[in-house]
């Protein structure tokens, strides 16, 4: 774990330092291209984004692409399950964007965006735990396995249970439900065993004393990763609050004034501009 942990830190062109926040592109630029699209990473990179976050899915034939829902439905110009498609037949698919209209953009491979993206941003794999071994495949044949970040919601001893010494060998995330009375055990008991990169921390209300007090985790060296995106993460200090709104007390300084130094949002634009109005963000 220790050397993934050295390579993290060289692939940053700036030093790490605790009053820099990380940001990571939700689905990527997808109000400028269609949604966890390659065009989407590739414009959130450019934007200078620290991280994007993209959802892994298989085809028929095994193949690991890049899709949020469990059906075709939503965002593209087809219906039906990606497992019910080969990857041959799911490259005629084409993606929608934002306002629904049929692009040129089709759904890229986990192979496709981690060459696209090499060298450049981090990699939040999102709905990645059942196909952990396949994901670990790509990034080692590519080259890219330090810029990934693997999570789950699942306690330590699940994870250990299900992927063994694997987990030795990869960027975790454990994801945690501050509303539940096991966050805190569930975040100790990791603390414990391992490294992990960092918390994200979910909640529905905002009264958990671990947003009143969260060193225990940044003192490790783990960051806190909190969600910008729906008010249903984050208690209602979320992006819109801050863009439409012009509330940045109550929703990205109230997430930093809590301990956040990871925010995942829908507006990397306008959340990279604050930041680095405030000095923020490199």
């Amino acid at each position: 774990m220790f050397h993934i942990i050295c390579l993290l830190l060289a692939l940053s062109t700036t030093p790490p330092s605790p009053n820099k926040i990380t940001v990571v592109a939700h689905r990527g630029d997808w109000r400028n291209a269609p949604e966890n699209s390659l065009r989407a990473f590739t414009l959130a990179a450019d934007m200078g984004v620290d991280m994007v976050e993209l959802d892994l899915k298989k085809t028929k034939d095994g193949e690991i692409i890049i899709l949020h829902d469990e059906t075709l439905d939503r965002t593209t110009n087809t219906k039906g399950k990606p497992s019910d498609f080969t990857l041959a037949e799911i490259k005629t698919f084409h993606l929608r964007n934002g306002l629904g209209r049929v692009t040129n953009n089709t759904i890229p491979t986990l192979r496709e965006v981690m060459t696209a993206l090499k060298g450049k941003v981090m990699v939040n794999l999102d709905k990645s735990y059942p196909y952990y071994p396949e994901a670990f495949a790509i990034l080692k044949e590519t080259g890219t396995l330090q810029q990934a970040v693997f999570k789950s919601e699942v306690p330590y001893a699940d994870l250990k249970a299900k992927y063994g010494s694997l987990i030795d060998s990869i960027i975790y995330m454990p994801v945690v439900d501050l509303d539940k009375p096991t966050a805190r055990p569930i975040i100790e008991d990791y603390l414990k065993n391992m490294h992990p990169y960092a918390f994200e921390l979910n909640f529905k209300t905002d009264t958990s004393s671990i947003l009143k007090d969260n060193a225990f985790i940044r003192s490790t060296g783990t960051k806190v990763w909190m969600n910008s995106l729906w008010a249903s993460l984050n208690a209602g200090h979320e992006d819109d609050r801050a863009v439409e709104e012009g509330d940045t007390t109550g929703s990205w300084d109230w997430l930093i004034s809590h301990g956040a130094t990871v925010i995942q949002t829908d507006r990397p634009a306008q959340l990279l501009q604050y930041l680095r109005s405030k000095k923020l963000h490199k």
